[in-house]
């Protein structure tokens, strides 16, 4: 009897002890069950690391969008060569100076040596004005101010009253380039003025534009818009090519019909 109730006694102290034991377990999930938390964090906003609760976008730079698709949309002026720059240093004004960009694209700094300009915008050179001077000025402050550059302009050639080089004010057409240039002569082939495209330095477009269709339709909608450096060509008519003035001598058997 006393056997009996110290076996139903250890029974009932195992069965005590084993729920205390399931919670000891802290080792780190693994196989689906991982991946399952894994996936669930990072869906939460704020929980991944790149902090802030940021969500990290590929192809986008802070959130402007990647700007090799677009480029800039207000692109800044950049220096070509013969363009010039007035250089003004607040607090030493004995190295003012204007710097005229050279057929090689360099300009020459006043007790610093030379510096490649071609190709910057305004902002780019005073930054590089500032880091060649800081051998010899402490934190020169400077400003630079654009002062005589390529003006943008058209050409027009051809049957036009006035051919020549016009400067690119705002936006203009193809009929109002044209008229500026003084109008089309009698000869012109109104149906087929040529404009041509530079695209690179040894690649260029040419667009065939109707102006006597847009003209007589009196429908300006499909008027092409000019671009700085766009080249107008009016080629001559057909019926104009013909001599306005022929020797008589030629003309002998029309002016003598007694010979027949």
């Amino acid at each position: 009897m006393l056997i009996l109730q110290l076996a139903a006694i250890a029974s009932a102290q195992e069965t005590v002890a084993l729920p205390a034991s399931a919670p000891e377990s802290s080792a780190p999930p693994t196989g689906k069950m991982a991946a399952a938390q894994s996936s669930q964090s990072q869906d939460r906003p704020g929980t991944n690391g790149a902090g802030d609760g940021a969500i990290a976008q590929p192809g986008k730079v802070g959130g402007k969008g990647d700007p090799a698709f677009g480029g800039e949309r207000h692109p800044l002026y950049r220096l070509t060569k013969s363009d010039s720059v007035d250089v003004n240093f607040t607090f030493s004004p004995d190295f003012n100076q204007t710097l005229t960009v050279q057929p090689d694209g360099f300009v020459v700094l006043k007790g610093a040596g030379t510096l490649l300009a071609e190709g910057l915008t305004v902002p780019q050179i005073q930054q590089a004005i500032v880091f060649a001077y800081r051998g010899s000025l402490r934190e020169p402050e400077v400003t630079v101010t654009l002062k005589d550059f390529d003006k943008p302009y058209f050409l027009a050639s051809g049957e036009v009253a006035k051919p020549g080089k016009y400067e690119l004010r705002g936006d203009l057409t193809v009929n109002e380039a044209l008229a500026i240039a003084g109008g089309l002569t009698q000869q012109a082939r109104h149906s087929q003025v040529v404009v041509f495209r530079r695209i690179s330095a040894y690649v260029a477009e040419s667009h065939v534009i109707d102006v006597k269709k847009m003209l007589d339709s009196r429908d300006l909608n499909e008027d092409f818009h000019l671009q700085p450096g766009d080249f107008i060509y009016v080629p001559q008519s057909r019926i104009s090519k013909i001599r306005k003035y022929v020797p008589t001598n030629s003309m002998s058997w029309y002016m003598n019909p007694l010979q027949f």
